[in-house]
């Protein structure tokens, strides 16, 4: 299991992240449009600006059950031994064991 410390980080940057998505992504746009370089130059400021914790390079995937952040594996939002528990004990729908 993983520090509760870490788990709890990453939820608040998530929360930050979604909060300035938007904003993010407008100044982004408006910076690729413009072509005047003072322009710019205020735009990249505001970006700045805005709080770290809100850039979406500071999330990290972390297993929803455990918080293990190591071998994560997307679809699920689980990693790999929680997966290999909830597949086996069939809490996964759909997911089967293979063979051939």
């Amino acid at each position: 299991m993983a520090r509760t410390s870490n788990v709890h980080r990453d939820l608040k940057r998530r929360k930050m992240h979604a909060k300035y998505k938007d904003r993010r992504t407008a100044l982004k746009q408006q910076l690729k449009e413009s072509n005047n370089p003072r322009e710019k130059q205020n735009i990249q400021f505001q970006l700045q600006a805005l709080p770290r914790n809100s850039s979406p390079t500071r999330l990290k995937n972390r297993c929803a059950v455990t918080g293990r952040p190591r071998a994560y594996m997307r679809k699920f939002g689980l990693s790999r031994i929680t997966f290999r528990e909830m597949a086996s004990l069939g809490l996964l729908p759909g997911v089967r064991k293979s063979s051939w």
